[in-house]
């Protein structure tokens, strides 16, 4: 620690910001909440967290079924990705939490822990058993306070993270589950139970709801430790880079209140800031391509050509109906998941489906605003074969990068959407929705047509960007099992860009995986 200490106002925070630290978090998603959080809670270490987002005791953010709202409000980044011909050409939102939380404090609060042989491929590609199913299952164990049926060998009960599912599910919920069954799937007490471990099925939703308010992975580890010396949380700072003075990293660079700042770790430095952002402050720090950062002007410190490939994300078109009257819903408004195969000889499910008692449309999918008393069924593809990729547009941490996400560049991600589409509307069509369903409006019938336009004009994001700075061990690998940064010392990443292939169903917990992980290597390796 030096000896001076810089006191200023931020907004409305005081703030007492050292030169150095022994650790700066930068990013308080999923990842980075929990990360910092094990860091410095038992008081040994200092930490830095950066946040470029403001604070989350917000209405629409606490407000579980308010989570519509938060798409394209101002606790996001708004990025879009690249016009895409495939879409007619639609330049699809990529939400993205900018805010305390990061995704945690703007997603549908969705809890799903990735699939058995997600994470033994974790482990195959960083050649490191840690990252296994089976070392996987004690992490979450610690992770969790789950208040749900009972499975002592999977859950865990007394972690931070409180977790149940809806005690009274709604009755579309219930019949959706119903009709799920008729088409073949298992029904499964639990999301993530063995469900995670076979060939899918249909289950109640998991979610980060507590007494009615959003409990955000901020809230679950970094709130209540708040108050403590040796953590200090900036909100409203945007990274521009992280200095590299050789082959280490030594400090980052970030904008608050209009001044640049810079401030150095005594230990490591670690990018938790998601998958689009991170592999952007690499590239704005050196590390990447090198032709690319040559092209735009940056002086490169490390080739590593994978930073900002291997783009994956989940995408889908939304089936919807019109009910004949008002729904009664619960407080996520998704109180069913269903995930499955499109084929049987896949290793995991490739499918997954939400019972949303809302409507669920891209503006160009409706030909008119949505009526009152819809209900959805989502139809995500949880495995692109087409993955995409990031770019700078320039250096200029303000300009947001280019996201190409292929989404439907190959006829095998058409031909499985639309599978899934017509699967999800065999579903909605069941009779055991039939007191629910008053016209199909979403893709409106099985013509060819229909699908197709459901296709072009109503495929969105899930908002799970992934795979952007992935970790192994071949020359398109950005990280090591370790999650250190291939070539520079003293940085590492924590979040989905690590991931080598994007998880099975929504990727928060996943990425609370990812950050307990980090401080499981850090902890060890500087002994705090």
């Amino acid at each position: 620690m030096t000896e001076t200490t810089a006191t200023f106002k931020a907004g409305d925070q005081e703030l007492k910001l050292e030169p150095r630290y022994d650790f700066i978090v930068c990013g308080s998603g999923s990842s980075g909440s929990a990360l910092a959080g094990r860091l410095a809670e038992n008081g040994n270490a200092s930490v830095l967290v950066l946040e470029a987002g403001g604070g989350d005791n917000v209405d629409d953010i606490m407000n579980p079924a308010a989570w519509p709202k938060l798409r394209g409000g101002t606790h996001e980044w708004g990025y879009k990705a690249l016009a895409n011909p495939a879409l007619h050409g639609r330049t699809i939102p990529m939400a993205m939490g900018k805010v305390l939380g990061g995704g945690s404090s703007i997603n549908v609060m969705v809890w799903s822990r990735g699939h058995k042989q997600d994470w033994d491929h974790f482990a195959s590609e960083a050649d490191d058993p840690s990252w296994s199913y089976q070392a996987i299952l004690r992490l979450y164990k610690r992770i969790e306070d789950w208040h749900g049926a009972a499975d002592a060998s999977r859950r865990g009960t007394s972690g931070p993270v409180y977790l149940g599912s809806s005690k009274a599910p709604a009755p579309l919920a219930q019949a959706a589950t119903e009709a799920f069954v008729s088409a073949g799937l298992t029904q499964y007490d639990d999301a993530n139970g063995i469900m995670m471990e076979k060939e899918g099925g249909i289950a109640p939703t998991n979610t980060i709801i507590r007494n009615g308010k959003r409990q955000s992975i901020f809230r679950s580890y970094l709130y209540p430790i708040r108050d403590q010396a040796n953590l200090t949380l900036v909100t409203g700072a945007l990274m521009t880079k992280v200095v590299i003075d050789g082959r280490k990293a030594t400090a980052v660079e970030f904008l608050l209140n209009g001044d640049l700042h810079r401030v150095e770790a005594n230990c490591e430095i670690i990018l938790s800031l998601g998958a689009i952002n991170t592999p952007k402050i690499l590239m704005l720090s050196g590390v990447g391509n090198t032709d690319h950062l040559k092209a735009i002007g940056i002086v490169a410190k490390q080739h590593l050509p994978g930073v900002g490939e291997n783009f994956q994300d989940h995408f889908m078109a939304p089936c919807v109906w019109q009910a004949p009257e008002a729904l009664a819903w619960s407080d996520s408004l998704t109180d069913a998941t269903a995930i499955w195969k499109s084929d049987p000889k896949l290793d995991r499910p490739d499918f997954q489906s939400f019972v949303v008692t809302a409507g669920y449309a891209s503006p160009q999918a409706a030909a008119q605003p949505l009526p009152p008393n819809c209900w959805s069924l989502t139809t995500a593809i949880l495995r692109t074969a087409s993955p995409g990729r990031l770019r700078l547009q320039a250096e200029d941490p303000f300009r947001p990068p280019d996201i190409d996400t292929h989404f439907l560049a190959s006829d095998e991600d058409k031909r499985r959407l639309r599978m899934c589409i017509e699967f999800c509307r065999d579903v909605g069509n069941d009779p055991a929705l039939a007191p629910f369903r008053q016209r199909e409006i979403l893709p409106g019938s099985s013509a060819a047509e229909a699908v197709d336009n459901l296709m072009r004009n109503g495929t969105v994001s899930h908002s799970h960007q992934s795979c952007t700075a992935k970790m192994g061990r071949d020359d398109m690998s950005v990280v090591d099992g370790q999650l250190r940064v291939y070539g520079i010392d003293n940085l590492r990443v924590a979040d989905a860009s690590i991931m080598p292939r994007i998880t099975t169903g929504n990727t928060m917990a996943p990425c609370v995986v990812i950050g307990e992980r980090a401080a499981e290597i850090l902890q060890a390796r500087y002994s705090i």
